[in-house]
């Protein structure tokens, strides 16, 4: 187990780099939010769960490295994913509150996790505004994510389907700086992917074979690349501002 502090020295701690584009921390409050992550940190071998349906939760769990994933299962075996966590993402901001989960959280990679105590989430909101707004702003933007699958679930087709989450992906991706030019790891299967879209590994196959074609991606080996951002945003008629990247609480900013 390793430290916070010993990984993030030299560099934003993703929350922190995700909280910032709701609003600016004063010195403070970092020095708050640097407390509330100090602490060891646990990983977790690729494919194994973080928390299981059924289970009782005990703290936040906080994704430092690596992807998770959120997931149903039917009792015949098929599952749903119902979301991705990427590094500096709160899994279940206020999920502690529930007596067992109703879903289970897994690690798609292998993770690199913190579990934050319930002590410590609510000493945050107790003793800042400003960081009780970029909490509720953060909860917001997964409730947000979740519509939107809704809709990709319901309404986009196929191709539209897979470029939105494509798209989606890669802006929470350079979010937390994870992108470098137009490229960035997404260490998905096509099993994945179909779990996510509700299609079928081959119907997934077909369509990455047809984005390929339209000289819209590159995907291969996990390394994943937007040769043209805007024409896959069209495809996927994406608009990021359902993200909420735009430091929407500026006004509420501090000044030091």
């Amino acid at each position: 187990m390793v430290t916070v502090a010993a990984m993030f020295h030299d560099q934003a701690h993703p929350l922190i780099a995700r909280l910032g584009h709701y609003v600016r921390f004063s010195a403070d409050e970092r020095a708050m939010l640097d407390k509330a992550l100090a602490g060891p940190t646990t990983t977790l071998r690729q494919r194994r769960d973080l928390i299981r349906e059924g289970d009782r939760p005990r703290g936040v769990p906080l994704i430092l490295e690596g992807w998770a994933f959120r997931y149903k299962t039917l009792e015949d075996g098929r599952r749903q994913i119902i979301a991705f966590h990427l590094p500096g993402d709160l899994c279940d901001l206020h999920g502690y509150i529930l007596d067992e989960m109703d879903h289970s959280l897994g690690a798609l990679t292998a993770v690199r996790y913190l579990e934050i105590s319930r002590d410590r989430i609510e000493a945050l909101g107790a003793h800042s505004p400003r960081l009780t707004h970029a909490l509720w702003w953060d909860t917001l933007t997964k409730a947000a994510i979740q519509r939107e699958w809704i809709v990709n679930l319901g309404q986009r087709d196929a191709i539209e389907r897979l470029a939105h989450l494509f798209c989606e992906l890669f802006f929470r991706l350079r979010a937390v700086g994870l992108v470098s030019g137009n490229r960035c790891d997404i260490p998905l299967t096509q099993t994945d992917l179909a779990e996510a879209t509700g299609m079928t590994p081959v119907h997934v196959n077909r369509m990455i074979q047809d984005l390929r074609a339209r000289g819209l991606i590159r995907w291969k080996g996990g390394e994943f690349e937007a040769l043209d951002l805007d024409g896959l945003c069209d495809v996927a008629m994406f608009n990021p501002s359902y993200l909420h990247l735009d430091r929407e609480g500026r006004e509420l900013d501090a000044q030091d």
